[in-house]
């Protein structure tokens, strides 16, 4: 294990690492972002190959865990990662830095975390800006939704539904964020996430029905017929969808409930119904 080792504050690399750590504004800049701990290091390594770096703290290179992953980073063997063609896996081997655990402990995104980091590129897919998505297969649209554990549930909910394409609207938190990469718990990376698209837009040109969820619809999620491809539209966690974007969904449906229940938390809301649409599906 050969890992090159960095002991000053003012090291270069070391200033970049504490901006991407603390900025959100140079994560967007440099299109990077910070993968902390043993899970989300190990779902990268399987979905996308090897990290731009790997870094490790001087107490964590005795962690069994932490030293796959190190000499995973310092092989090949994930030169050969999966990925599909709206995305870029990293071949090769990555640089691995070593960190005395005082300069660590600043880029840690998590309290009482176990010592290893990746800085990793957001694939392309997920920058701002891609050129005209087209709404042809079934997919999550979210508008405005804010809370990064709420989003991050939601990626997670959808990637075990079999859901692959997500688009997200303007005022939706951003994605790559640490804190909705912890709560995403390695579902960003089996995902493509669009994200500052203009919904309207891509509803408009849908090939797909759109279907949004309104308590008072009259059609439950239960008598609707969802076993057909179909992209679901959720938003803003007080306000919901926007009325702009309501009125161009394709149908509106309502989760049954509890009249003593004002409405449900936005993650659970996407759970249930593409949990029904899986189980019409058989």
């Amino acid at each position: 294990m050969s890992l090159r080792s960095i002991q000053s504050r003012d090291n270069a690399q070391y200033k970049q690492l504490r901006q991407w750590a603390s900025s959100a504004q140079a994560r967007r800049k440099s299109g990077m972002t910070l993968l902390d701990g043993v899970h989300l290091c190990e779902a990268w390594l399987q979905h996308r190959g090897v990290p731009a770096l790997c870094v490790v703290a001087e107490s964590a290179l005795s962690h069994p865990e932490v030293a796959a992953l190190v000499a995973q980073c310092e092989s090949n063997a994930y030169s050969n990662a999966k990925s599909n063609s709206n995305t870029n896996s990293t071949a090769g081997v990555a640089e691995c830095v070593l960190l005395p655990d005082a300069l660590f402990i600043p880029l840690g995104q998590v309290e009482h975390g176990v010592g290893i980091l990746f800085a990793v590129k957001v694939p392309d897919v997920a920058v701002s800006g891609h050129a005209s998505p087209s709404l042809q297969s079934a997919a999550l649209l979210l508008d405005s939704v804010q809370d990064p554990g709420n989003l991050g549930t939601i990626l997670r909910t959808a990637a075990a539904a079999g859901i692959q394409q997500i688009y997200c609207g303007p005022g939706t938190a951003a994605v790559w964020s640490p804190k909705v990469l912890r709560a995403g718990m390695g579902a960003h990376f089996a995902l493509e996430i669009y994200e500052d698209i203009d919904l309207v837009q891509l509803i408009r040109q849908a090939s797909v029905p759109v279907y949004a969820t309104e308590p008072d619809a009259p059609k439950t999620i239960y008598t609707a017929d969802l076993r057909a491809p179909s992209a679901w539209l959720f938003g803003h966690e007080g306000q919901g969808v926007s009325e702009q974007l309501l009125a161009l969904a394709t149908e509106r449906l309502s989760i049954p409930q509890s009249a003593q229940v004002e409405s449900l938390n936005v993650a659970a809301s996407v759970a249930i119904c593409l949990f029904e649409q899986c189980r019409q599906r058989g």
